[in-house]
């Protein structure tokens, strides 16, 4: 049975897609493509799923910008190393925010039986979201640490950059952003009456599932994400066409597992272990 769409509530959310949208070109923070990820990300979510869900996806624009800006010219340097900046496109927004809108989508064409904030889906599009702002938050605070990171899979010392490697300030950044998913999510549902046992469970649901999508990420960057190597350089990267304008060759990996794909796929495991461990939690009753 379908769920009841408010046309209302769509128009609302496009028109705060377009406000935030417009604010993250300006501030640097989307690129024209990536307002249009925005503008289809947020107004299925605000849309379709509400306010909880909009909040969620809000949480992790401003926070994950604000530190993707955060000491930025000590990071100049390892802009080689990723493919994209800090200026999301549209490749970026869907994969960030693409799993929890199909899910906002979903939560309307098989609405749970009981609970109006979307029940299991909603739980899963915390979960997912939690996994894109702790990836966030461990690249952007992990690059910082004074310690070099390890290579997750062996244990290496690696170069600062190197998709795999991890610190334990990444880790820790990793689980604070989880956790400011998980709490927003949380009292999101607190909010609209829904309870504490449901927002309690949202909180650790999304929070334990962020840091498992955050270190898949990890796993898969180290093991089967495609990595290049630019021969003019001598320099180890994510672009298929380096800085410097050389062509470069595959090192490592599948040539089509870009960082685009293997955040989507840290969202969907994300999503996945939330909302496992909600139905766990809670067997069944937030269905």
């Amino acid at each position: 049975m379908l769920g009841t769409v408010n046309p209302f509530e769509l128009l609302g959310g496009f028109a705060l897609s377009l406000v935030i949208g417009l604010l993250g070109y300006k501030r640097g923070a989307l690129s024209g493509s990536g307002v249009a990820g925005a503008l289809i990300t947020g107004t299925l979510m605000f849309g379709l799923g509400g306010w909880e869900w909009g909040t969620c996806l809000i949480v992790f624009f401003v926070s994950s910008s604000a530190f993707s800006f955060y000491r930025a010219r000590e990071k100049q340097a390892l802009a080689e190393k990723f493919a994209k900046g800090h200026r999301r496109d549209l490749g970026q927004a869907l994969a960030n925010g693409g799993l929890a809108a199909l899910l906002a989508v979903l939560s309307q064409l098989f609405p749970p039986s009981q609970g109006g904030y979307g029940g299991v889906w909603f739980l899963a599009c915390a979960g997912a979201m939690a996994a894109v702002n702790a990836d966030t938050w461990a690249t952007e605070l992990g690059v910082l640490s004074r310690r070099p990171p390890r290579l997750i899979t062996t244990n290496r010392p690696v170069e600062v950059g190197t998709s795999g490697g991890v610190t334990w300030l990444g880790i820790v950044a990793s689980l604070g952003g989880a956790l400011l998913i998980g709490l927003f999510g949380g009292l999101g549902l607190a909010v609209l009456r829904q309870g504490w046992a449901q927002a309690a469970t949202v909180l650790v649901a999304a929070t334990v599932g962020g840091v498992a999508g955050s270190l898949c990420d990890s796993l898969l960057g180290a093991t089967v994400q495609a990595i290049y190597w630019c021969g003019a350089c001598g320099k180890e990267t994510e672009r298929r066409v380096h800085r410097c304008g050389a062509e470069t060759r595959l090192q490592r990996g599948w040539h089509w597992l870009d960082n685009d794909l293997v955040n989507l796929v840290a969202s969907a495991v994300g999503a996945l272990v939330a909302a496992g461990i909600g139905w766990a939690l809670l067997k069944g009753v937030f269905l």
